[in-house]
Parts: C-alpha cells; sequence; structure tokens
C-alpha cells in the first residue's frame, strides 16, 4: 500500500510543478476561461481517479474491508463534502484579496503556495486523526459534537467579517513585530531586501492569512470526512482533489460570490448532518450513498435558492432604477 501513497504524492507534485512551472510561470490575471478550463480539468482527474478505486481498488487494496462499489461511493461523498466546505474557503479569500488590494496578477501565486500548505497541513491532520480514531473510538462523539456546533453557529452567525479587521488580525500583528514589511507590493515577492535588511511584503501577509484561514477550515473538514471514511487514503485522496480545484474555483467564483446567500446556510446544514451521523454511528450507522443523496440535495437546493433571491433582487433593481 506504501507504493500507492507514493505513486499519489508524485502525480500531486508532478501537477504542481506543471501548474506553476508551465502555465503559471509568469505573473497573469487569470482570466474566467482559463479557471474554467483548470475546474474542469481538476474535477475530471477527480472523477477518473474515482473510476479507479471502482475498477481496481481490490486489486490495489485488497486487505480493505471495503468492496470497490463501497470504496468509490466513500470516496466520491467524502470528495462532495470537501468541495462544498471548500466553497467557505472562497468568501474569506475574496475578503483578505480586498482588504489588501491584492493585484489580480499576483492572487494565483498567493493561492498556489497557501494550498500547497494547505496540502501538508491536511496530511498531518488526517494523520492524526486516524491515529486517534483507531485508538480511541470514542473521540469520534467529539469530532461530532464539534461538526454540529459548528454547524449551528455557522447558521446563526452567517455575517462576513469586516475586511478592516483583516489587517488587524493579531497573526499579522504579531509577524509585523518580528518582521519588518515593505508598504507597497514588491512585484509577486514575498520578501525582499530594502538597504540591507530582509523584509516581508504585504504579499507575503496575505499569504500568512490564507494560510491560517485553510487551517481552520481543516479542522471543520477533516472530522466531516471521517464520518463517511475512516480510511486514512479515501481520505486523504478526496481531500486533496477538492483542495487542488480551490484555486481555480476561486477565480471562477469571486466574481459572483455574494449571490450565494443560503449557501452557507446550506453547509451549516450539511455539518450538523454530518456531525449527527458521526455521534449516532454506534446506533445507527447512515448508509453512505445516503449521505451522499442527502449532502447533494442540501448543496443543491442552497445553490438554487440562492441564485432564484439573486434573480429576484436584480429584477427589484431594474424596476427601481427606471423613471
Amino acid at each position: 500500500m506504501l507504493w500507492l501513497w507514493v505513486l499519489f504524492n508524485l502525480f500531486v507534485l508532478g501537477m504542481l510543478a506543471l501548474d506553476l512551472g508551465v502555465f503559471h510561470r509568469k505573473a497573469h490575471t487569470v482570466s474566467l476561461k482559463e479557471a474554467t478550463i483548470w475546474s474542469v480539468v481538476w474535477i475530471s482527474l477527480a472523477l477518473l481517479f474515482n473510476l479507479g478505486i471502482f475498477l481496481y481498488w481490490d486489486v490495489v487494496n485488497p486487505e480493505s474491508t471495503y468492496a470497490n462499489d463501497e470504496a468509490a461511493l466513500a470516496f466520491l461523498t467524502g470528495y462532495l463534502i470537501e468541495k462544498s466546505l471548500s466553497v467557505d474557503n472562497i468568501f474569506v479569500f475574496v475578503l483578505i484579496f480586498g482588504a489588501f488590494a491584492v493585484p489580480a496578477a499576483y492572487q494565483h501565486r498567493v493561492l498556489f503556495w497557501g494550498i500547497l500548505g494547505a496540502l501538508v497541513m491536511r496530511a498531518a491532520l488526517i494523520a492524526v486523526g486516524a491515529v486517534l480514531l483507531k485508538e480511541f473510538h470514542w473521540i469520534i462523539y467529539l469530532f461530532g459534537a464539534f461538526l454540529i456546533f459548528t454547524g449551528i453557529r455557522m447558521a446563526v452567525h452567517r455575517k462576513e467579517d469586516n475586511p478592516a479587521d483583516m489587517q488587524n488580525n493579531g497573526l499579522i500583528r504579531v509577524f509585523r513585530r518580528l518582521m519588518p514589511v515593505t508598504e507597497t507590493y514588491e512585484g509577486e515577492k514575498f520578501f525582499t531586501r530594502r538597504n540591507g535588511v530582509l523584509m516581508a511584503t504585504p504579499l507575503f501577509l496575505v499569504l500568512l492569512l490564507v494560510e491560517s484561514t485553510d487551517l481552520i477550515f481543516a479542522v471543520d473538514s477533516i472530522p466531516a470526512i471521517f464520518a463517511v471514511t475512516q480510511d486514512p487514503f479515501l481520505v486523504y485522496t478526496s481531500n486533496v482533489f477538492a483542495i487542488l480545484g480551490l484555486r481555480s474555483l476561486y477565480f471562477l467564483l469571486a466574481g459572483v460570490v455574494d449571490k450565494f446567500y443560503y449557501l452557507k446556510l446550506g453547509l451549516a446544514v450539511i455539518l450538523v448532518f454530518v456531525g449527527t451521523k458521526m455521534v449516532l454511528v454506534d446506533l445507527y450507522k447512515i448508509p453512505v450513498v445516503w449521505s451522499l443523496g442527502v449532502i447533494a440535495t442540501i448543496l443543491t437546493l442552497s445553490v438554487v435558492a440562492s441564485l432564484i433571491r439573486a434573480n429576484r433582487i436584480e429584477r427589484q433593481q431594474i424596476s427601481t432604477s427606471r423613471p
């Protein structure tokens, strides 16, 4: 099984090198067309990988307790959970980039290194979570209770953070005490030297906030996927594919993310459902196919309701603007 982990991570590193070294070697504004193409690429790769699990899971992992269809369904459900929860990251990314007035040409570089760091953090959290669940089964109840609490908090407090608060973030204040920061951007550089003094640029401050945001969201999403499957490989790969597509998804949705008014409420309901599934695991194990159906339905309803609301508001604005 070790060779499978090695091959998958080599594939990920190869795709990241191709992304940064070939397609984004020079800083540029990511167009809607480019974001759409990359989104399709990442989703297609995830679905192809899922097909591979369906066809060859018993070959590559003969010791697994999952049948091929069960493993494929667990991966797809975990991927959908992580993909839907990652949309919440986009709301925060929009605020961060707006608060620091990050030029559009440099945003991809920040997200690339931010998501690379997120992959490392996710791997560490998944490893710790897998060990805890294996050694201490009761941890699953804590995970479930935490997700229910997080979902309720998200539903009750759906106001966005104030962009002005981003500049006064505690992490940013601490870093400014440790290292001087330039007043202006230095191209796409994270660090520069002025009069022989090493200084960080505002772009690095943005990267710090993106990394801290990824860590916070990982604390929510990792337990959520463990509710679907406790197989570390399925948890890790579904997480990785969802995170790898986050950059292109950001550039695809950043301009219209404010239209998804009910999406956070939908994500909150998903977290409560998944948390409840974990809490009840020893009383009644909800089938994975049911989980997939419930999550897909909640996500679809929240998106459709948001678009209907946005369309109604747009029509009202047009009617009121007419003489």
